[in-house]
């Protein structure tokens, strides 16, 4: 079977990237499978700043080809908050439920019936003498007043998609992969994925 690291220890992530590699005869491999402590600081302002970083980076460390993902929740009464700051909104520890209280409590603050928001995802592709290519996705959705569902991780328990009248944490993996703004930009990746599996992808 082949291979395919991605550049995270977000054991969240990894759950959703073995799901959607699986039906395409790929192992998924992540830092946490690696020997070393390798942490990329997400010094970049936008999503695609980031993923490219890290994809770079850990390429070029390891001399592999790697797929590294930045993803994140906008809310639009909150400017677009959290942003690029997801993951670590309510401080460094990267805490996922204080996270949550805190996107409720600036919701709520900004006194506004307007909870719309959109997870985005871009994932970058890069590899030894290859062109870094990024695929990008989106999910509309709105939040919840209040936590629904156990599955997912992040904010999935507050994010709410009108479609389906759930929230994500209410989906089972597959529906979610299905509308997610990460299973929208690896349909993307999956055009250019055997190019780079096989080592055939563009060249710098």
């Amino acid at each position: 079977m082949k291979e395919v690291l991605i550049a995270t220890n977000n054991a969240g992530k990894a759950k959703d990237f073995e799901t959607l590699f699986r039906p395409l005869g790929i192992q998924v491999l992540t830092l946490n499978d690696i020997e070393g402590d390798i942490d990329v600081d997400e010094t970049g302002d936008t999503f695609e700043a980031n993923a490219i970083l890290k994809a770079e980076t850990v390429a070029r460390l390891l001399g592999k080809i790697v797929i590294a993902d930045d993803s994140g929740l906008e809310i639009d009464a909150l400017g677009g908050s959290p942003g690029v700051y997801s993951a670590r909104y309510a401080g460094a520890e990267k805490n996922d439920e204080a996270n949550i209280d805190k996107a409720l409590n600036e919701l709520e603050k900004a006194s506004t019936d307007n909870r719309s928001a959109r997870f985005r995802c871009v994932l970058a592709i890069a590899g030894p003498g290859l062109k870094t290519e990024t695929f990008s996705g989106s999910c509309e959705g709105l939040i919840h007043t209040k936590r629904q569902g156990s599955n997912g991780f992040g904010y999935d328990p507050i994010f709410f998609v009108p479609a389906l009248n759930r929230t994500m944490a209410e989906l089972s993996a597959q529906e979610k992969n299905e509308i997610s703004h990460r299973g929208a930009a690896l349909t993307q990746l999956k055009s250019k994925l055997p190019q780079y599996m096989t080592g055939t992808g563009d060249l710098e």
